[in-house]
């Protein structure tokens, strides 16, 4: 099923990744020569996306606005340097690719990954199949391939959602959404299993395929729900769980290529040593 639409969250402090994005945004932060988030773009792009809209935070500057952004007087500059083989680097627009930014509301007392996607929804009147992936990962197919994509090919109705899952060590899952899987559709999400307690060793990796009713039912969730910054996050797991229990079907698709995440240090270290080939 081809879909259109994507929404990808990254408003935020980043704060496990503090110091350095006390003055870089976490999504913004270098995988090689290009930013976390780009590879997400990238990836809409590759699945025949056509419009994305990324939320971001009301900071007096966003630097993933500039990186989208034409920059004439650094084109300039180049060309009359004689550098005019780096200009075409700037152009970091996809074609047939329209970027929307979108400033979530109340982000320091709203947090969590369920309600910049409610936000989206409910400003733009949103209501057809859906991407959402967060900006601060995602999977590496070295052959270029894209498993959103493949993704897009198991969802066979408007009415069914999806998402992408990848295996883990079983020992690691006490670190992940661990998920239960009956015939390839979700049946629960378990939150840092103890080993013995794990239904699988695949997780979750925040990589969806929604319906217009599982959009809904998160920007439901938002409205009736009036967590306290201390309460809780706006788990979007929550809606998503309450989605099966109504007997809708999300299908999980495990991926072919390996889920990198720019959230911590390691694993951006891991990902760039991924993405410039030296792993």
């Amino acid at each position: 099923m081809q879909i259109k639409k994507a929404i990808i969250p990254v408003a935020g402090w980043g704060t496990r990744r503090l110091p350095i994005t006390k003055t870089i945004e976490k999504a913004m932060l270098p995988i090689g020569n290009r930013p976390l988030v780009d590879y997400v773009v990238e990836d809409c792009a590759k699945a025949g996306i056509s419009e994305v809209y990324i939320v971001i935070d009301e900071k007096p500057f966003s630097q993933i606005k500039d990186y989208y952004a034409q920059n004439q007087k650094l084109e300039d500059y180049l060309s009359s340097r004689g550098k005019a083989d780096r200009v075409q680097l700037l152009n970091t627009q996809r074609d047939g690719l329209q970027i929307h930014f979108f400033c979530q509301k109340d982000v320091d007392s709203r947090y969590g990954s369920a309600e910049p996607v409610a936000q989206v929804v409910s400003e733009f009147g949103i209501d057809e199949p859906t991407v959402v992936l967060m900006g601060d990962d995602f999977v590496f197919n070295a052959d270029g391939s894209s498993d959103l994509a493949r993704l897009m090919e198991t969802v066979q109705s408007a009415d069914e959602s999806g998402m992408l899952a990848t295996e883990v060590p079983i020992e690691e899952v006490e670190r992940y959404g661990v998920l239960k899987v009956d015939d390839g559709c979700l049946a629960g999400i378990y939150e840092k299993p103890k080993q013995a307690d794990a239904p699988s060793n695949l997780i979750n990796i925040s990589k969806y395929i929604m319906s217009p009713k599982l959009l809904q039912r998160i920007v439901k969730y938002c409205q009736d729900h009036d967590f306290g910054p201390e309460d809780q996050e706006y788990l979007i797991t929550d809606p998503i769980i309450e989605h099966i229990k109504a007997g809708r079907k999300i299908r999980v698709l495990p991926i072919q290529g390996e889920y990198l995440d720019g959230g911590s240090v390691e694993g951006w270290l891991h990902a760039n040593q991924v993405v410039c080939g030296q792993k």
